[in-house]
């Protein structure tokens, strides 16, 4: 029988502590989280909204600054710039993508490292890889949270991880070598992928192809960890993974409700963090 990795839960558990604890800090400022949003694609504007009603239902502070897809470089690292002064702000989230005429290299070398809560500054991801106390992209983040909530210990554990993006891949591959697994990255080059899968006692797949991960790829007893997210024509939520793992895994996250959730909770965990940091001095 698999047991469901229930992300929707755990998210939900750790909003619930979050607030608590904002709801103690009487007579000093809240977290606060400012998130960047540029130009109108639908998506980005959904995210943004998600995660502004997130930082309010924990009580934190959010603003968002929307600007248009006409913002110049200039422009963008000015207000950048301005926030990283900014005693009163906390956390600094640029949704990504931005238009195409903006550098987001430059964007993401801009923020202040102390207030990078998405951990995507080169000195954040440096410290991820020499397993220093950090700010760690948030997917990732809630995957290896999720893991320990069932009290999955990976030390040891042959580990694939399907994806090799900044995003969700790689970081999730060092997670899981900073806890001692054993890691095979496999992506689009990959040879005998099927073949590399079937020895794995966890399978990570972040690699953004729908039902991509087929029954006969998991060994019985493995664990599952489904990163991808996809809507079909028939307006249904499916996952890399193919529902039918659910057969052989021993635990396996469902999509909807399963890694989802927890990047919003990693999200506001990070910006505690560095309100705890920021309050220290």
């Amino acid at each position: 029988m698999t047991e469901i990795l229930d992300g929707k839960w755990l998210s939900s558990t750790i909003r619930e502590k979050l607030k608590e604890k904002t709801e103690l800090l009487k007579g000093v400022r809240l977290p606060q989280l400012v998130v960047v949003l540029v130009g109108d694609d639908p998506a980005s504007h959904t995210y943004v909204n998600a995660k502004e009603k997130a930082c309010k239902d924990v009580g934190f502070i959010s603003k968002v600054h929307r600007l248009t897809a006409d913002i110049t470089n200039e422009e963008l690292l000015s207000l950048i710039k301005s926030l990283n002064e900014d005693e009163t702000v906390d956390g600094i989230l640029v949704q990504m993508p931005i238009p195409k005429h903006l550098d987001s290299k430059a964007v993401i070398l801009t923020i202040d490292p102390e207030k990078d809560v998405d951990g995507f500054h080169p000195i954040n991801v440096g410290k991820l890889h020499s397993n220093e106390k950090t700010f760690v992209p948030c997917t990732p983040l809630g995957v290896m949270e999720l893991l320990k909530a069932y009290n999955i210990d990976v030390s040891g554990m042959n580990t694939v991880v399907l994806g090799r993006s900044h995003l969700v891949g790689r970081p999730v591959a060092q997670l899981l070598v900073n806890a001692n697994a054993t890691v095979t990255i496999c992506h689009s080059r990959s040879k005998h992928i099927d073949e590399i899968c079937r020895r794995a006692d966890l399978i990570v797949a972040a690699v953004g192809v729908p039902h991509f991960v087929k029954k006969d790829w998991v060994k019985k007893g493995a664990i599952v960890v489904d990163v991808g997210i996809h809507r079909t024509e028939d307006n249904k939520i499916i996952g890399d993974v193919v529902a039918e793992v659910m057969d052989v895994a021993s635990y396996m996250t469902p999509v909807p409700r399963g890694v989802g959730p927890m990047t919003i909770a990693m999200l506001l965990s990070n910006t505690f963090d560095a309100y705890e940091q920021h309050m220290k001095g």
